[in-house]
C-alpha cells in the first residue's frame, strides 16, 4: 500500500509487523546443572530464564481504514486479532513496517481491565471517564445515562470486586457513552450481558457510525460481524488470510474452521 494517500484513510497500516520475546524456563535442568550455573556465572539473578524464543504475532499486514468505515477482524484465538488492534490503538509501534493514524483513535480494549476493584462502579465512571480525557463537568452531565444503560441496578455503588465478568465490560461498554473519538476500537465486548443488552450496546455503534467515526470490531460471534461490519479481515497466525465483504469472507472462513475441526477428528 506504499502508493496510497494516507490522507484517505483513518488508519493505514503499510506492512507493520509485532514481534514478541517469550522467556521461558527449561523443565529438564538437573540440580547439578543449576548449581554449576550459580557457581560459575558471574552475575546471579533469582529467576533468571533458561532460555528465550522470538515470536512475531503479526507479520507484514496492510490495510486501510476510512472515516465511517465499520471493519471486523476476525480469526482463531492466537491468530493476533488483538496485538494487532492494540498497534493501531497507539499501545505499542510495530516494530517493522509503517502505522499512520489521523485524529483521536480510542482505545476499549477489553472493557472493564482498567477498573480500581475497591471502587464502586459510579467511582470507576469517572476514574475511566478521566483516562479517556473526558472532563468532570461531562461525566456529571452524563452520569444518570451511563448508571441507566449498564443495567446494574444497586450495584452501581458495589465495589467493582464484587462484579461478574459480565458485569464489568458491561459497565466499561457503558463508559464508551462518554467517548467522542475519530475512531473506536472493540475488542470482543458486545457479547456481554443478555440480548436486551447487546442491542443497547448496538445503538452505541449506530451513534458512532452516525457521526462518521471508523469502528474496529475483534469478535468470535460470526453474525455481530455480518449485521455491523461494512468490511472484515480474518486474520491467521498473524497473517491476512483473506479480506472483503462480510458474508464472503465469514463464510470462507467458517468452512475452513469446519475442516480443521474435521482433520483433527480424523487424526
Amino acid at each position: 500500500m506504499t502508493d496510497t494517500d494516507p490522507e484517505e484513510f483513518v488508519v493505514l497500516a503499510d506492512g507493520i509487523s509485532v514481534q514478541y520475546l517469550i522467556r521461558y524456563y527449561r523443565s529438564d535442568v538437573t540440580l547439578r546443572q543449576t548449581l554449576l550455573s550459580v557457581l560459575t556465572s558471574r552475575t546471579l539473578r533469582r529467576g533468571r530464564p533458561r532460555s528465550s524464543t522470538r515470536h512475531w504475532a503479526i507479520r507484514d499486514v496492510s490495510f486501510g481504514l476510512r472515516a465511517g468505515e465499520v471493519v471486523g477482524f476476525i480469526g482463531r484465538n492466537g491468530s493476533g486479532k488483538t496485538t494487532l488492534l492494540q498497534a493501531v490503538a497507539g499501545v505499542f509501534l510495530p516494530d517493522r513496517g509503517r502505522l499512520t493514524r489521523r485524529g483521536d483513535v480510542s482505545c476499549l480494549l477489553s472493557l472493564g481491565a482498567g477498573f480500581n476493584g475497591n471502587l464502586t462502579g459510579r467511582e470507576n465512571v469517572y476514574l475511566n471517564g478521566s483516562v479517556l480525557g473526558v472532563s468532570r463537568r461531562v461525566i456529571d452531565q452524563s452520569l444518570d445515562e451511563v448508571v441507566a444503560f449498564s443495567d446494574l441496578g444497586k450495584f452501581i455503588d458495589a465495589p467493582v470486586r464484587t462484579y461478574s465478568a459480565g458485569m464489568r465490560s458491561r459497565l466499561g461498554f457503558s463508559i464508551a457513552m462518554l467517548v467522542d473519538p475519530d475512531g473506536v476500537i472493540l475488542d470482543e465486548v458486545i457479547r456481554a450481558g443478555d440480548a436486551a443488552f447487546r442491542a443497547k450496546a448496538g445503538n452505541i455503534l449506530d451513534r458512532f457510525r452516525e457521526r462518521g467515526k471508523t469502528i474496529l470490531i475483534a469478535s468470535h460471534s460470526m453474525d455481530l460481524i455480518r449485521a455491523q461490519c461494512d468490511r472484515v479481515i480474518w486474520l491467521d497466525r498473524g497473517e491476512i488470510a483473506m479480506q472483503g465483504e462480510p458474508d464472503r469472507v465469514t463464510r470462507a472462513y467458517l468452512d475452513e474452521s469446519r475442516r480443521e475441526k474435521s482433520r483433527l477428528g480424523t487424526e
